[in-house]
Order: structure tokens, then C-alpha cells, then sequence
């Protein structure tokens, strides 16, 4: 087969098809000229997906069951962002809140995702929420909404990545301060950290790509027995609460009028942590048997995760010892002074916050590999500025390679603003949670009108059956208090350096957004719908 194909642009095509190139048949070729080779297409179910979406398969399928799995409770980190937070919850609510708002927001939770899982088998594209949309919103609605969900959720995503870099960056400068009484505790060292780990990401997205499935599988291993490796510990050597003091005392550390409007917005914290399941969406088309894996993959991680972080939130509802004292600590990150005071040893705290460091900066990987890949879907379906730009596809690597790219220069960039104010990269972590649950939200609202006035739902391997609207519903009425104290600040008075800006931030990028559609966006986007083949 000629390396080059008559009539394509041979700046895109001229590098040379290897190995299997020649039994490719000519439906296997994208039109910007990516092949696949025959061992990386998938199942024949997978075909047909594509086909019915109006997709060329351009991505390699090397991920399955497994490392999907892996992938999205590595990403998730639930026990993990549960201890990172919880001086979040310790201020507002107590270790009551954080046990039981943990089993209220997993309950939630359970219904948001069992209800993305559903639409995942329906459609298993990397689009994820903005395609969606435009399939089962009103049809005269479709474009636009299909077009602001996408923007809802691409900055979403980018915040995530922002804020995870963030985390692990300022974890490790924790771990300095308690080590080296001498240090000071700089932003701008924060600001590199979250450079060098992003960076060192993007390598792994890039350069070893294909090996990310196996590292997914070894970094859930560790994901697994870290949270043992951290609560034995904490059990056997921290003070012990009672069980009325752990579980039955609410806190309202915030000033708040009322130690439920307190508990309310501590709610953020258990929902911090479990959120982000549809990162296995946005690689559905690197999945071996998409339809069917994804929605097991999304759900066996919602159980596995939603488990350990409840051991966790236990543990720590016990385990915490003198709040008053854990929360002025110099390490900006209360569970590494719960750590400190268990084990008295700096040796060991060392140890366990490593295993968190590992485990958070698994988890921007994956975080770098979502990102991407929504953004590259949507610049798909010129979406964005640049699009033609970003949708391109390395030939060889297989990967949206300068969607990537991208993903990191907005997150160095972003970052500067660590070294000018912390409340307003405080309120970039506010924006992901809420950038996401606002995708959510439109999407399932979306899938609830058209089961009640639209055609019958698409076919799918893995359905709610007869409970779906219920869960659907249930996922509505779950999501709407947690979107309102989303915007809320952690504590009064409010004054421009406690305020959280996330609701300047996320209509700011609506204004932007649909500043964007009416001059260029309405006339160049194209909504999955026009390309999608329900009758095949």
C-alpha cells in the first residue's frame, strides 16, 4: 500500500504504514489519513458503534475491563482526595457530616453515574456528555445545548487537571515544611511544582502511551493497598473519639447562622471525592468492547472507590484527634498532621504521604489523558476555536497529541495566578466540581425528556430497565442542593480573599462561550446528531 493517498493533504499522510498496513481495508481510514492497524480496532460490536456515531476509528483500543477499572478509580482517588480535603469538612459539619453526607453523596452519586453508564452504552464516544445532549435534548434545542455542555464540561475537565496538579504540588511542599522547620512555604514553589508534575504527565501521555493500560492496572494495586498501608497505622496509634463525639456531633466552625447551612456546604467534600467517573467515557474510543465495558468499567468504580472512602471517612471520623490543633498546622494539609501525631515519627509520615503523592499524581495522568480527549472530541466537532488544529491525531503515536499540549500550556499558565492569590485558584477547584456536575445535570435532564416525549431510546447493552427514570430523576433532585452550595464560601465573614470566585469564573466562561457561538461557533459547529446513524 502506498505510503501516500491521492487527493489527501501529504503534509498529514506521507509517513509510512507498517506491519499490517496492507490487509487495512479503505473504511479503516479516517479522512485526515490515520490508520489503525487491525489488533487496535476493537470488536466488531466496536465497528459498529463507530459507524452509527459517524466515527472513523483514528485512536488505538488497548484499554479493557481491567485497566479501565484502573483508570478510573486512579483518577477518582476518592480516599486520597478525602484526606486532602478534610479540613473542608472538619470546618463545616464535623466528622459527623463527613460520615453521614458520605452515605447520602454516594447514594447520589450511585444514581448520576448509573444514569451516564446507561448513555455510555447507548453511545460510547469520547464526546461523552456534549454528544449526548445533542442526540436527546428537544430537537430544536439540540445544537445549542449539545454546544454549552461541551464547553461546561471541557472546562471542567481543565480545571480538574489544574486543581490535581495543585494538590500533589503543595502536598509535597507540606511534606518540606514538616520535615525542615526552616522552610517557607512560597506560592510561586507551588506554581513550579504543579509545572514539573504536569509535565511529567504529558510524558506519560505522550511517550508511553501504549503502556498506560499496564501502569493503570499497577497503580490500581497501589490505590488498593496504600489505604491499608494509612489506616492501620491511624487505628492502632491515633486517639480515639467516641462513637457519639465521631458520629453524632455537627460542627460549625464556619460562622455560619446555623450549624445545618454549615453541614450543608461541608457536603462538598465527600462530593469532591466522588466525583469524575465519566473520565472513562472520554476514552471510549481507545475501549475494547466500548458499549459494554464502559458502563462496568464506570460502575465497578464507583463501588470499589465509594467503599475505600467510606473506610477512610470512617477512620478519620475516629482517628482525626484535636481538631482545633490539626487544622493550625504549618503543612497547609491537616491528614499529614493526623499522621505526624499517630505515628510520632517523621520516617512514617514520610512514608504515608508519599503513598498519597504516588497515588494523586497516577491520578493527573489520567487526568491529562480525559482531558485531551474531550477536548479533542469537541475541536471534532469544531467546537472550539482552532479546531481543525487540535482534532488532529498523530499518525504514529495514535494520540490528539496537541490537544495534550494544550492541556498543558493551560495549565502552566493557569497556575500563575497561585502566585498572585490563592482564594482564586481555590475558586479553580470550585469551577471543575461545578463545570462537571452542570454537564451532568443538563445531560441527564436531557435523557429524562426524551424517555417522557421523544423516540424510544437507542439500543443498549446495559440498561436501568425499568427503574430509569426513577434514578434519573433521584439524580436531579440529588444534584440540585449540592450545585447551589457549590458557590458558597468555607466561612464568614465573606471578604474578597475567602470569597469564592467560582461563580465569577463559570459565568464568565458562559459569557465567553456564547460570545463565541453567535459570531463563529452557530456557523461552524456540528452537532454529533447530524453524523449519527441510528438505522444502520
Amino acid at each position: 500500500m502506498d505510503s501516500k493517498i491521492e487527493g489527501k493533504d501529504e503534509q498529514v499522510l506521507s509517513y509510512v504504514i507498517n506491519d499490517d498496513a496492507d490487509t487495512l481495508p479503505m473504511d479503516n481510514l479516517d479522512p485526515t489519513g490515520v490508520v489503525v492497524k487491525p489488533k487496535w480496532r476493537g470488536t466488531a460490536q466496536d465497528k459498529k458503534d463507530m459507524e452509527v456515531l459517524g466515527r472513523h476509528q483514528v485512536l488505538r483500543r488497548n484499554f479493557r475491563f481491567l485497566s479501565m477499572l484502573g483508570f478510573g478509580s486512579t483518577l477518582i482517588c476518592t480516599w486520597e482526595i478525602l484526606l486532602s480535603y478534610i479540613g473542608f469538612v472538619s470546618t463545616n459539619g464535623g466528622t459527623a457530616m463527613l460520615f453521614w453526607g458520605y452515605l447520602v453523596v454516594l447514594l447520589g452519586v450511585w444514581c448520576t453515574y448509573a444514569s451516564l453508564s446507561e448513555m455510555a452504552s447507548m453511545a460510547p464516544t469520547a464526546g461523552g456528555q456534549y454528544h449526548w445532549v445533542s442526540e436527546f435534548a428537544p430537537p430544536r434545542h439540540q445544537k445549542f445545548l449539545s454546544y454549552m455542555v461541551g464547553w461546561i464540561c471541557m472546562t471542567g475537565w481543565q480545571a480538574g487537571l489544574l486543581s490535581v496538579g495543585f494538590l500533589v504540588g503543595t502536598i509535597i511542599q507540606g511534606l518540606i515544611v514538616l520535615n525542615d522547620a526552616t522552610y517557607t512555604f512560597e506560592r510561586w514553589h507551588g506554581t513550579l511544582l504543579v509545572w514539573a508534575v504536569t509535565s511529567f504527565c504529558v510524558i506519560f501521555n505522550t511517550y508511553l502511551a501504549k503502556r498506560l493500560p499496564a501502569i493503570e492496572g499497577v497503580v490500581l494495586t497501589i490505590h488498593v493497598m496504600g489505604l491499608f498501608a494509612i489506616i492501620v497505622p491511624l487505628w492502632v496509634l491515633s486517639p480515639r473519639a467516641t462513637s457519639k463525639d465521631a458520629l453524632l456531633t455537627f460542627t460549625n466552625a464556619g460562622g455560619w447562622p446555623t450549624t445545618g447551612l454549615s453541614a450543608m456546604i461541608g457536603l462538598l467534600t465527600p462530593m469532591g471525592s466522588l466525583l469524575g467517573f465519566d473520565c472513562c467515557v472520554h476514552m471510549a474510543e481507545e475501549v475494547e468492547d466500548s458499549g459494554r465495558t464502559l458502563p462496568r468499567s464506570i460502575m465497578w468504580s464507583v463501588y470499589l472507590n465509594g467503599t475505600m472512602g467510606f473506610i477512610m471517612a470512617v477512620t478519620m471520623c475516629y482517628c482525626l484527634g484535636d481538631v482545633t490543633e490539626v487544622l493550625k498546622t504549618e503543612t497547609g494539609y491537616p491528614f499529614i498532621q493526623v499522621f505526624y501525631n499517630a505515628t510520632q515519627s517523621y520516617a512514617a509520615t514520610n512514608v504515608m504521604v508519599t503513598i498519597i503523592i504516588i497515588t494523586i499524581t497516577a491520578c493527573c495522568v489520567s487526568e491529562v489523558a480525559t482531558c485531551s480527549r474531550q477536548l479533542w472530541s469537541f475541536a471534532r466537532d469544531k467546537g472550539v476555536p482552532f479546531s481543525d488544529w487540535l482534532a488532529f491525531v498523530s499518525p504514529t503515536m495514535h494520540i490528539p497529541l496537541r490537544a495534550i499540549i494544550v492541556s498543558l500550556c493551560v495549565t502552566c499558565f493557569v497556575s500563575l495566578i497561585n502566585i498572585v492569590s490563592t482564594s482564586a485558584l481555590n475558586a479553580i477547584v470550585s469551577l471543575g466540581v461545578v463545570a462537571l456536575l452542570s454537564s451532568y445535570y443538563i445531560t441527564i435532564a436531557c435523557l429524562i425528556w426524551r424517555r417522557l416525549y421523544g423516540d424510544a431510546l437507542p439500543v443498549r447493552r446495559w440498561s436501568l430497565g425499568k427503574h430509569g427514570l426513577a434514578v434519573n430523576i433521584a439524580s436531579l433532585i440529588f444534584m440540585t442542593p449540592i450545585l447551589f452550595f457549590a458557590f458558597w464560601p468555607v466561612a464568614t465573614p465573606v471578604e474578597p480573599s475567602s470569597m469564592n470566585w467560582a461563580v465569577v469564573m463559570f459565568f464568565g466562561v458562559i459569557i465567553w462561550s456564547l460570545v463565541y457561538y453567535s459570531i463563529w461557533g452557530k456557523h461552524s459547529y456540528i452537532g454529533p446528531v447530524r453524523v449519527v446513524k441510528r438505522d444502520l
